[in-house]
């Protein structure tokens, strides 16, 4: 496979991780505009109750320059501030400890994983960025993060994966099943985030990537 181009994403899901598996360069959509309803500031994790979504909340440009609504439409993700006069840290941690405290590694990375919930970021990006140095020490995915410095409309020598990031977007694929903590109630779920992952298949997570065949 030839370098990748990804957009960094807020624990991404399974199938942006088996192409950073397979690939052998990867480079980041660094100067691309913010858009709602994508891994950008969203992850989906698995709960007793099924389905869970966790939402980092943001500052739209129109609310920190005092333009109409419509004026901040495009703005960079770079430039992209959390808003943090909410506490989504805290209510992101303990849903994560309510779903995963069970699973058989979760326990395993807590420490690694916990300086991100009780670190402040200004900057959406910082901390997806920051979220993806967790992830791929967790995996042991060794590779350069290349950035790119002005937005690539059409990559001519990289292969174009930035779809992935759309969470409204199905994958047309299927990988394996892994045992997830709550598969008795509900039954598999699919391309959550990487960290569903992590806390169930632990060291084994990268064989389990490695192994799957899909075409993106």
């Amino acid at each position: 496979m030839k370098e990748i181009l990804l957009h960094p994403a807020y624990f991404g899901p399974v199938c942006q991780f088996i192409a950073l598996a397979k690939a052998d360069k990867v480079c980041f959509e660094n100067e691309d505009n913010y858009q709602k309803q994508t891994y950008r500031n969203r992850m989906y994790i698995y709960d007793s109750n099924g389905k869970l979504l966790l939402n980092i909340p943001i500052k739209h440009r129109s609310a920190l320059t005092g333009q109409p609504k419509e004026a901040g439409k495009h703005q960079l993700y770079k430039e992209v501030r959390i808003e943090n006069d909410f506490d989504w840290q805290k209510q992101h941690w303990r849903a994560l400890k309510a779903s995963y405290q069970t699973s058989p590694f979760f326990e395993f990375y807590e420490d690694e994983i916990y300086p991100l919930y009780h670190k402040k970021f200004n900057y959406l990006l910082d901390f997806n960025y920051a979220c993806l140095e967790f992830a791929t020490e967790a995996l042991q995915l060794d590779f350069d993060i290349n950035k790119t410095s002005e937005y690539i409309f059409n990559p001519k020598d990289k292969e174009d994966l930035r779809n992935l990031i759309n969470a409204k977007v199905k994958p047309k694929f299927e990988h394996e099943h892994y045992t997830q903590v709550f598969q008795e109630k509900h039954g598999f779920l699919p391309n959550l985030s990487i960290l569903d992952l992590i806390f169930n298949e632990g060291p084994n997570s990268l064989n389990f990537l490695e192994a799957q065949e899909i075409t993106f």
